[in-house]
């Protein structure tokens, strides 16, 4: 199973640029803003989970935070990034695991997910997520998945949708619900998928 998801996702990233990929933006303001709410210092620790190529990571470095991972399970996708970043990239700690078999050497003050959570569709899988965010969390939980009205597949691949109730359900033993709130993504295809972001805080 783990086998399958990489080489699914280094498949997509090897034949695929950032304007054929839905989940691409120009500029993630809703995660940048989710970040700068909880009022943290530059030297904050910050795991950006399965992130891929995003640009979220050269917004971080631009804003000015200094301790920043990027996670994914494609080499691939993390190597475009850094290939982008040039100089900057060298900044960043880069880190090619499937987040259920990810194992950390240290905490972090936030996790920061946006569209990988909501691929892990199996319970003992969800569970494993839960349960390594709950260890190595000191602060601040973000989570973005596909909301009730957005869509059921991704990438060729099914997902889990989630309402508010239900993904605070899923954290509540360990994280209390900060905010929450919906948005349409436009993707560089000119459609929408709706997006549930919550914020928590560690209890």
């Amino acid at each position: 199973m783990d086998i399958d998801r990489t080489a699914h996702w280094q498949k997509v990233y090897e034949t695929k640029a950032p304007n054929q990929v839905s989940w691409t933006q120009e500029y993630p303001k809703t995660s940048i803003e989710i970040i700068q709410s909880f009022n943290l210092s530059k030297t904050a620790r910050i795991i950006d989970v399965g992130g891929g190529d995003s640009k979220f990571v050269d917004c971080l470095l631009d804003t000015g935070y200094e301790d920043i991972t990027v996670l994914d399970i494609s080499e691939k996708a993390l190597l475009r990034a850094q290939n982008r970043l040039g100089d900057k990239a060298s900044k960043v700690n880069w880190v090619v695991s499937d987040i259920i078999t990810f194992k950390p050497n240290r905490t972090f003050d936030v996790w920061h997910d946006r569209a990988a959570f909501h691929f892990l569709t199996e319970a003992e899988h969800i569970s494993q997520y839960v349960d390594l965010a709950s260890s190595c969390v000191k602060g601040y939980l973000s989570v973005g998945t596909f909301s009730k009205q957005g869509p059921v597949k991704c990438s060729g691949l099914n997902i889990s949708q989630y309402s508010e109730a239900q993904l605070m359900s899923v954290f509540s033993s360990q994280f209390h619900l900060l905010n929450s709130k919906t948005e349409d993504h436009t993707t560089p295809f000119d459609t929408f998928q709706n997006f549930l972001f919550c914020s928590f805080k560690k209890k």
